[in-house]
């Protein structure tokens, strides 16, 4: 195969990851790039090809042997199996999983001081997920409807959702954060949005109020992945 055939193969085999992962934020997350970077070398019309440092860097963080993404696996075997850099053809690897426990309000906040995976006490449940913390991370059940938006409007996250909070990302305006009021001892889970240089917390139903969030609050976590059960 020519360089052009190689690059057309690691990015779809990349995207396909990129699936799997949840999507090119949480792909992003895994390899410890930036989303933008990612978007530029996969997006609908990449402007930059996946190199072979990034390649057997992608491969690494997706437990893949070393030369994986070069190769066709669309039909479940390599018909060039035997030129992986290895001596015998690898197996498909499985897509490693973690496990976070499942917090209440109350104890979300114990995350952001505590020095150990998880605080005391929070042994009992755990949910996995592929996604690669960068941060100590926890599940925060959702409580009320503060945060279901009205009908068509994305996201919209209702009561009883688990949401993964990653206390290792920066809470940038826009993102959705587990933050704890200085006059509560309960974490609420917002928006964080900025208006005229004030930082509020915002909820995705539009009948709750803005929160201020200046000096009087400090941001737990960002949310980073939502599931339900039916």
């Amino acid at each position: 195969m020519d360089m052009k055939e190689i690059a057309q193969i690691r990015l779809e085999n990349a995207r396909e990851l990129a699936k799997q992962a949840g999507g090119t934020t949480q792909f992003a997350a895994r390899v410890d790039r930036e989303p933008t970077q990612m978007s530029r070398i996969m997006g609908a019309n990449p402007t930059k090809g996946i190199g072979s440092k990034m390649a057997r860097h992608i491969e690494s963080c997706f437990g893949k042997p070393s030369g994986w993404l070069d190769y066709d696996h669309s039909n479940g075997i390599s018909e060039d199996a035997g030129a992986y850099h290895s001596n015998t053809a690898p197996v498909a690897q499985p897509i490693r999983y973690f496990r976070y426990p499942v917090v209440s309000a109350i104890q979300a906040g114990q995350f952001a001081e505590s020095v150990v995976p998880y605080p005391s006490g929070m042994e009992d449940r755990h949910e996995t997920t592929d996604y690669k913390a960068k941060g100590q991370a926890f599940w925060l059940e959702v409580k009320g409807d503060s945060m279901t938006a009205p009908a068509g409007v994305k996201p919209s996250i209702p009561e009883g959702s688990l949401v993964l909070v990653d206390t290792g990302i920066e809470a940038a305006p826009g993102k959705l954060v587990v933050a704890q009021l200085d006059e509560s001892n309960e974490a609420t889970f917002k928006k964080l949005i900025e208006e005229s240089g004030q930082k509020y917390l915002k909820a995705l139903n539009p009948a709750y109020p803005l929160i201020h969030c200046n000096g009087n609050c400090r941001i737990i976590g960002v949310a980073v992945k939502m599931q339900m059960s039916l």
